[in-house]
């Protein structure tokens, strides 16, 4: 078992030679991490792709990218890029829907992958990934950025010096309302819309750091009338008789943090949990005390840097972010959405996706050991 990763060499400083980045999208989460990107001083931000002109060469302008792809008769603007031998490794800032076939694309095109989570809608695809992955000797890592911020890593380290005693319990919530629109991917299950796979990750990298592969999960969600979860609950069960629970919404707004309670005391992140500027920390027999943190850029940096560094050291994964996980992670969310009843279009092109699980789910590192 592995620690979080705590680096010694500031996020931003170079540890090797330049890594040539492709960015396939140019929406919203594309553009704050672009923004990361260009801090790092071994990032090369060689091309960009979207489905128009007009979007790929303004986001090409905006940030100094050397090369800007669309779409272009039945070619996709995504394929013209991965064709592009100057890239090394591609971002993938898709919607939900569309992160399984950009990357394995990318993958068959020789070029390693950064790719939003979630990995993909379920997971047969992820474990296609994962495996296509390892078969090429190609790097893939699921952009699960929390787990690399200071703030996260930081928490692991105090709960594995046992200031707190043993984990118990962790308790957390993630939640927003935003405005109805048909239209929006937040709204449509064939966009994977839904609080779970949005959300889930976040609470979820929290409860498999402090614990590692649960025993058994339990959930239970409301759907919309277009088949997305609007809420759900889930509750992990522990060897040893430790718990995990949390609720993800897009129907009632939430805190935002995440509780760890031991049986020497307790520890508290601030909203949002994804990237907590503040950890209190109660031992029992001690002072309540808060560590504050500060982030580089938008906090896309430390992962942008675990990246650049495997692939600069020949590495095909990451061990504090690995492919697998994310496949155990897809499993965990699968078994939610069977004990949900939520389903997607994508279910079809593999039918035991949100099925019963088949085995034992994939293991997770626990952090904090």
């Amino acid at each position: 078992m592995l620690p979080a990763p705590v680096s010694t060499v500031a996020p931003s400083r170079a540890t090797g030679h330049p890594i040539r980045w492709g960015v396939v999208a140019t929406g919203s989460i594309a553009q704050r991490v672009v923004e990361d990107l260009a801090l790092l001083e071994d990032s090369v931000l060689q091309a960009v792709s979207s489905r128009t002109e007009a979007s790929a060469r303004s986001f090409a302008e905006k940030f100094g990218f050397v090369s800007a792809y669309s779409d272009v008769g039945e070619t996709p603007g995504y394929e013209r890029l991965l064709a592009d031998p100057a890239v090394d490794v591609v971002y993938v800032a898709t919607p939900h829907a569309q992160h399984h076939v950009v990357a394995l694309a990318a993958l068959n095109a020789g070029k390693h992958v950064l790719c939003e989570k979630p990995l993909a809608m379920d997971a047969v695809q992820a474990r296609e990934l994962a495996d296509l992955a390892r078969d090429k000797g190609l790097f893939l890592m699921e952009a699960v950025w929390t787990r690399f911020l200071p703030s996260f890593c930081r928490a692991m380290e105090i709960l594995r010096s046992e200031e707190i005693g043993e984990p118990r319990w962790l308790q957390a919530d993630l939640g927003f309302v935003p405005a109805y629109d048909p239209a929006s991917r937040i709204w449509d299950p064939a966009a994977g819309g839904g609080a779970l796979l949005d959300l889930a990750v976040y609470p979820l990298t929290w409860a498999l750091g402090v614990f590692g592969e649960p025993r058994s999960l339990l959930a239970n969600g409301v759907l919309t009338p277009e088949g997305v979860d609007l809420q759900s609950s889930v509750t992990l069960d522990y060897q040893g008789g430790a718990h995990a629970q949390f609720i993800t919404s897009i129907g009632a707004e939430c805190p935002g943090v995440v509780t760890v309670g031991g049986t020497e005391g307790w520890l508290r992140s601030s909203a949002p949990l994804f990237k907590p500027a503040e950890l209190v920390i109660q031992p029992r027999s001690g002072t309540l005390r808060t560590e504050e943190f500060e982030v580089l850029g938008h906090g896309f940096s430390y992962e942008l840097r675990e990246v650049t560094r495997c692939l600069q050291a020949g590495l095909t994964k990451s061990p504090f972010m690995t492919p697998e996980e994310s496949v155990g992670t897809m499993e965990l969310l699968d078994e939610a959405r069977r004990q949900m009843g939520l389903r997607y279009p994508s279910d079809l092109q593999t039918p035991t996706a949100a099925g019963p699980l088949a085995g034992t789910p994939a293991p997770h590192t626990a952090l904090r050991a």
